[in-house]
């Protein structure tokens, strides 16, 4: 009997989580991510620690540092260092030849986003699923925005042709980041131009972050069906 399609998933997604928590070294600065995915590697991370690896870890998340916390993982803050070796996290879509991401699917693509700018490299764990041609072939767009006006600040995204929807919790209330902003996730459909967009976004009055990463990702390693595969920036 075929094990069910999610089964398969989650274990594309470890061995792509294991993978990448292998490569680190004593010594390291590492960003934690957040999400299904990156939450699988903080796991295997805190496995590592518990045999006797040494790093101190960086957390974009409030979930994620109480995770490393459980694990005995030692944290800090970019306070106290503000260049990190590596980070490692997930994402909802990699756009193949270029590299370039869609991540927030968790809602934590602000602290993500900084963390990563702060890395000398940013290592992303996916399963093969999330391999894509274009951006915005099957994930959204999330976009950060103020509380205040967000409704005015959805009308300017809908003139970029974004179909905003404000995200909501489990209890029909919004849905509130770490920074205690809202979410309006964006169905652009097929980006033609994900640099173009970027600029776009980055223009509108209201949004504090979006869900672009663009040009940040130096190594995609992939949970397939025909085992974990690896594609760098120099060779993508």
């Amino acid at each position: 009997m075929n094990e069910p399609a999610q089964a398969v998933v989650d274990k594309l997604k470890q061995s792509a989580a294991d993978a990448i928590a292998a490569e680190l070294q004593n010594g390291m600065i590492v960003g934690l991510g957040s999400g299904s995915t990156a939450k699988l590697a903080v796991d295997a991370i805190g496995r590592r620690v518990h045999e006797g690896l040494k790093i101190i870890g960086i957390p974009t998340s409030e979930r994620t540092a109480e995770q490393a916390r459980e694990l005995g993982i030692e944290l800090s803050t970019l306070g106290d260092h503000s260049q990190i070796d590596v980070t490692i996290d997930g994402a909802d879509e990699v756009e193949l030849g270029t590299l370039n991401l869609i991540k927030g699917g968790g809602g934590n693509h602000l602290r993500e986003k900084i963390v990563a700018a702060a890395s000398s490299r940013l290592c992303i764990a996916v399963d093969e699923s999330k391999l894509v041609s274009h951006l915005g072939d099957r994930a959204e767009v999330p976009v950060e925005v103020a509380q205040f006006g967000w409704q005015a600040t959805a009308r300017r995204l809908t003139k970029l042709h974004g179909e905003p929807t404000l995200r909501l919790q489990a209890d029909g209330k919004p849905f509130v980041t770490d920074g205690g902003n809202y979410i309006l996730d964006c169905a652009f459909g097929r980006i033609g131009s994900a640099d173009v967009l970027q600029r776009e976004l980055d223009s509108v009055v209201g949004v504090i972050e979006h869900g672009l990463f663009i040009g940040m990702a130096s190594l995609i390693v992939i949970g397939s069906s025909e085992g974990v595969k690896r594609l760098d920036r120099e060779s993508a």
